[in-house]
């Protein structure tokens, strides 16, 4: 661990701490790289969505009804 390393307490559900735990001895990692990179990954997915948000925020919005309605009316439904 770095020394810039930040200690946390995280309660983990039973059955996923047990998960957690068997794939670090299975993959000869500790539990805090996996959750490191877990988190990392989910951070990135987060940054992707935004930015897909920001590309498309000049189209058009269509509320849920009117789509089903539009694809109802082109005989999609």
């Amino acid at each position: 661990m770095s020394e810039l390393s930040k200690r946390s307490t995280i309660y983990f559900d039973p059955e996923l701490h047990r998960a957690l735990r068997l794939k670090a001895a299975e993959t000869h990692r500790s539990v805090s790289e996996i959750v490191n990179d877990a988190l990392r990954q989910a951070l990135r997915e987060d940054q992707e969505d935004l930015a897909a948000f920001d590309e498309r925020v000049a189209e058009p919005a269509i509320s849920y009804e009117a789509l089903l309605n539009d694809l109802k009316a082109h005989g999609r439904l």
